[in-house]
């Protein structure tokens, strides 16, 4: 099978979350099981900068595509990014629109031009299929894509290369969708047709994500709770309606963890190598993740307690400021990284001044600090009011930092409860959004570390010998992939 990915982020040439991670991994995991695949991202500044280290000649794999909008076109080529683990890069050229600092936008707002940006992205990987080779199948992601099935069951219904490929789209986050207003369906050439409840219109908008949903032929998301959820209307972001419609076509596959990158036993990024059968060059992680954060030497009892997030309401990051003050008072210390809205940021600052040699914070992302964060904490903090999958808590498992957690969504998937009785469970959960439930699930993490050395060791060894690897996953996929196919032909 030949299978084209489509998407906004690819880790390593561009990644903001957990969305770039599964584009590197994905895609390596169904070529090595015999398929021709490829994955198309922006050739943003960040891909470029990344490419030239590498690399620093452009080879163009297709010169010179037409993008047509109202009243003008613009032209787009397709670089020839190399076979990485039997996968083909390949990246859209535009300069106007993707040689910019940073990949959606500024810390206050997204671009004001996205609706452009990722429209012509979706039209040129068409394009560039019909040269390089039609698959089979174009699995799409999030709303950054989502036009790409629009597209081929409109303009290119009877386009005689294009008009019968397969879609699979995987919503990430259904908290983004890409609303623009009603007249960028006109200036992208959609027949207005296309602009009903029923389709693409929402509350007078056009939303990219609804019409993805709605033109392509089977939908995923990333864990089989959060699939569940997103058909409410607590976690459906007003799209509720839309995926219950579709529930047939809907399938909840659980992301997995790249061992190649995330593995202590062999991580490049962290101080010491270690493994479930023998945890000493952890110690030698903790101190190391102390001194990166000017945290200095720890009494060993002092619980270190991690964080690494995006920055946004989503991740809870309120409940994380309000158990600052009585874990202040407890023998723990609590080490943030992230970055995002200006507010959680001035929050994370403001705790770490108002708790000195309590609270550290580091604003910004750096790929190498999460994974010392990862390797050296004792505990690692997710109090997500919704979490479609995640990935912090899976590598926390891996590292053997033991996740405390809000149930919801992928979390809830990947993490079960601590039974003393039974010795089995892999974290601490809690269910409601109120400080006091997050901060019990933290002090019986807490006593379990300080009262049960035996518990607290096999606690570890559940999550690090878990299998949270793609290769379940990626069987999953395959067998969607297959089944959209075959309808297809």
């Amino acid at each position: 099978m030949q299978i084209v990915y489509a998407a906004s982020e690819c880790a390593p040439w561009a990644r903001t979350g957990g969305l770039g991670e599964v584009l590197r991994a994905l895609p390596r995991q169904i070529a090595a099981l015999g398929h021709k695949v490829s994955v198309f991202i922006p050739y943003y500044r960040q891909v470029r900068e990344y490419s030239q280290q590498q690399s620093p000649e452009k080879n163009y794999a297709v010169r010179d595509i037409t993008i047509p909008f109202l009243g003008y076109s613009r032209f787009a080529s397709i670089l020839d990014g190399g076979t990485h683990s039997g996968v083909q890069m390949y990246f859209v050229d535009c300069p106007e629109l993707f040689d910019r600092e940073s990949l959606y936008g500024t810390p206050s707002s997204e671009y004001q031009d996205n609706w452009e940006r990722y429209a012509l992205f979706s039209r040129a990987v068409l394009e560039a299929t019909k040269v390089l080779g039609a698959p089979d199948l174009f699995h799409v992601h999030d709303w950054h894509t989502a036009l790409l099935p629009v597209y081929l069951r409109t303009l290119y219904s009877v386009d005689p290369i294009l008009r019968n490929r397969a879609t699979v789209l995987t919503v990430h986050n259904a908290g983004y969708q890409g609303r623009w207003p009603a007249a960028t369906l006109e200036r992208l050439l959609f027949p207005w047709d296309i602009f009903t409840s029923e389709r693409a219109e929402f509350y007078g908008q056009f939303n990219y994500l609804k019409a993805g949903l709605v033109y392509t032929d089977r939908l995923t998301t990333v864990s089989p709770r959060y699939a569940q959820e997103i058909q409410t209307p607590e976690y459906g972001q007003q799209l509720d309606g839309v995926f219950r419609q579709r529930a047939a076509d809907l399938s909840g596959i659980l992301n997995g963890l790249d061992y190649n990158d995330w593995n202590p036993a062999h991580d490049g990024n962290i101080a010491a190598h270690y493994s479930p059968e023998n945890l000493e060059g952890k110690a030698e992680c903790r101190r190391d993740l102390l001194h990166a954060f000017g945290a200095g030497r720890q009494d060993d009892s002092t619980a270190v307690i991690g964080v690494v997030t995006r920055l946004t309401t989503q991740k809870g990051i309120d409940l994380i400021g309000q158990v600052a003050e009585p874990l202040s008072r407890d023998n723990t210390v609590l080490l943030a990284l992230g970055t995002g809205e200006d507010y959680y940021e001035n929050l994370l600052r403001s705790l770490a001044a108002k708790y000195p040699g309590k609270v550290y914070t580091r604003i910004g992302y750096d790929i190498t600090l999460a994974h010392k964060v990862e390797a050296g904490s004792d505990m690692f903090l997710m109090p997500s009011r919704y979490e479609p999958c995640g990935l912090g808590q899976l590598c926390a498992l891996k590292y053997g930092a033991v996740p405390i957690v809000r149930a919801t969504g992928g979390l809830e998937s990947t993490i079960e409860e601590w039974n003393p009785e039974t010795r089995t469970g892999t974290g601490f959960k809690f269910q409601g959004l109120g400080c006091d439930e997050f901060l019990a699930a933290i002090q019986r993490a807490l006593t379990v570390l300080r009262d049960d050395k035996e518990s607290w060791q096999t606690l570890i060894h559940n999550g690090m010998t878990a299998d949270h690897s793609w290769t379940q996953p990626a069987a999953e996929y395959l067998e969607v992939y297959e089944q959209v196919v075959t309808s297809r032909n």
